[in-house]
């Protein structure tokens, strides 16, 4: 059972004005009887810049196949996330996925996007301008992007959080 619940299931990819981004791509070699048969995957990363990210994985034969079912896998993955005006996160969040771990951290404005390869792939996709982050665990691109959405499907509009707890929205951040 996920341990939150989700909310981004109604976005639209036709709707959206989306831009690609190949993360990684990576050769696999099958030996057979006659040599070695080889094949790729790639990890793609898409987003508008304004709050809506997605991931997806592709193989193939062909390095290019590889990469346009990875951009469509990513189209049925999106999930909006909550930012504030700043360009930021509204609160610390570290998300997991296998060995891999991501926190982030949020940033005050001019800072940037502080973040390593696939992590910053994602995030910049996502139009987050100021936010720090730490890859906790394993290197490995497949994780680390999928850590970092885990992280960014964890975050909550602030508004959301004082309607749930009946506290008004300047109180949700206080000690």
């Amino acid at each position: 059972m996920p341990r939150f619940r989700r909310r981004n299931y109604n976005i639209k990819a036709s709707e959206l004005n989306l831009e690609d981004r190949l993360v990684h791509i990576n050769r696999v070699a099958k030996v057979v009887k006659g040599g070695r048969r080889f094949s790729f995957n790639s990890i793609v990363v898409v987003g508008n810049k304004e709050g809506i990210v997605g991931s997806g994985m592709g193989k193939a034969n062909e390095v290019s196949d590889a990469i346009q079912k990875g951009v469509d896998d990513a189209r049925k993955n999106l999930i909006r996330v909550p930012m504030t005006s700043t360009g930021t996160i509204p609160f610390k969040v570290v998300g997991k996925c296998g060995a891999g771990e991501v926190l982030l951290i949020p940033a005050s404005e001019g800072t940037g996007v502080i973040a390593g390869g696939p992590v910053k792939a994602v995030l910049e996709s996502a139009g987050i301008t100021n936010i720090l982050s730490k890859s906790l665990g394993s290197s490995n691109p497949h994780n680390m992007v999928k850590a970092t959405i885990d992280a960014l499907r964890q975050l909550v509009e602030p508004s959301e959080i004082a309607q749930r707890r009946g506290i008004p929205l300047s109180r949700v951040f206080e000690g």
